[in-house]
């Protein structure tokens, strides 16, 4: 499985969307959260979530928000992934959290991919 099974994982990742939904970006409860999600990702012995979650973490807790933007939908056909600079921080996220829920689908696999690199490269 390329997906969360601890039940308190879920949780965690379910929590993480609402708050964001609800209550956009709020720095210091989002780092926690993520940094408390990241040991499941270990255990569960699933190294993009892991790599994703510290990143994210790290990243937020830098820069006070996240600042990468959605990816494109062109670019998980495209050789070069572009990615668009619409959107807002709080949208963004939202979707990198639903993804890291629903990472088992091959699409959601690439675009958080597409997230990690921009992670990285920022």
């Amino acid at each position: 499985m390329n997906t969360l099974q601890d039940s308190r994982a879920i949780n965690l990742i379910n929590k993480l969307i609402s708050d964001v939904e609800q209550n956009g970006i709020i720095t210091n409860t989002v780092v926690e959260d993520l940094k408390a999600l990241r040991p499941y990702t270990i255990t569960e012995q699933l190294p993009l979530l892991a790599k994703a979650t510290r990143l994210a973490a790290e990243h937020i807790n830098e820069y006070g928000t996240f600042a990468i933007p959605m990816p494109e939908e062109e670019s998980l056909e495209e050789e070069e992934e572009t990615i668009k600079v619409e959107g807002e921080p709080k949208e963004s996220l939202h979707y990198f959290f639903c993804l890291i829920r629903d990472v088992d689908k091959p699409a959601n696999e690439e675009e958080l991919r597409v997230y990690v690199k921009a992670l990285n490269e920022y």
